[in-house]
């Protein structure tokens, strides 16, 4: 069943539940694209979520919107807005850019172009100097702080696989129940699910869209 917060014939957007991949995986678990192919004509996706991040999904239901879409996304003109809970605590009271290039590792994983141990903090954030990678660019700011954890709000600048996951991980902050980066077997990360959510997404000439965030998301602050 499709959680569908707005459909205009040109534009469908979808509640994505966490724990559920938007292509077929390698487990061979229930995905959305069935369910999408049996409700729409030609539904087509413009983005993706990872399996464990809930929230706003949008996808093409003509080849304009698609083309659209997709140039937008290119032109880093839709603003992505996520809520995460992280371990530790983040500095509060101000906004933090994380700017650290990206590339592939090992195992369909990514990582910083660089050494951990070069990162640099700065009163602007945490950058580094490395050679090669992908540019990429996170906002951060803590939103709320609870006894091991705080809530972040995240804005990824850049749209890189992974980004906020391997970012948030390699400035010592991994989001919490990420069994990708980090060590989710621990006390300090240990979380039912992964605690990352696309709370509102803004589409310029269609709108912003929003999904609250669940109580599993905001329980891994507790």
């Amino acid at each position: 069943m499709l959680d569908v917060v707005f459909d205009d014939g040109r534009l469908l957007v979808i509640a994505k539940p966490s724990g559920v991949s938007v292509l077929d995986d390698r487990t061979g678990a229930p995905c959305l694209l069935p369910a999408l192919k049996a409700a729409y004509a030609r539904p087509r996706l413009v983005h993706r979520l990872d399996k464990g991040t809930s929230g706003v999904l949008l996808v093409a239901l003509d080849r304009k919107t698609q083309r659209d879409l997709s140039r937008a996304f290119n032109a880093r003109a839709i603003r992505k807005h996520y809520v995460a809970v992280v371990c530790g605590h983040l500095p509060s009271g101000r906004t933090l850019t994380i700017d650290l290039p990206l590339k592939q590792g090992r195992k369909s994983r990514y990582r910083v172009a660089g050494l951990r141990e070069e990162i640099r903090p700065t009163r602007e954030g945490w950058t580094i100097d490395a050679e090669g990678g992908h540019a990429s660019r996170t906002r951060v700011r803590a939103i709320a702080r609870g006894e091991r954890r705080t809530a972040v709000a995240v804005q990824p600048i850049t749209g890189r696989s992974h980004q906020i996951r391997v970012h948030l991980s390699w400035i010592g902050h991994a989001v919490a129940g990420d069994h990708l980066y980090g060590s989710p077997a621990s006390s300090e990360q240990a979380h039912e699910r992964l605690a990352l959510h696309a709370h509102r997404v803004s589409v310029p000439g269609y709108g912003t869209f929003s999904v609250r965030v669940p109580e599993d998301v905001l329980g891994a602050l507790r």
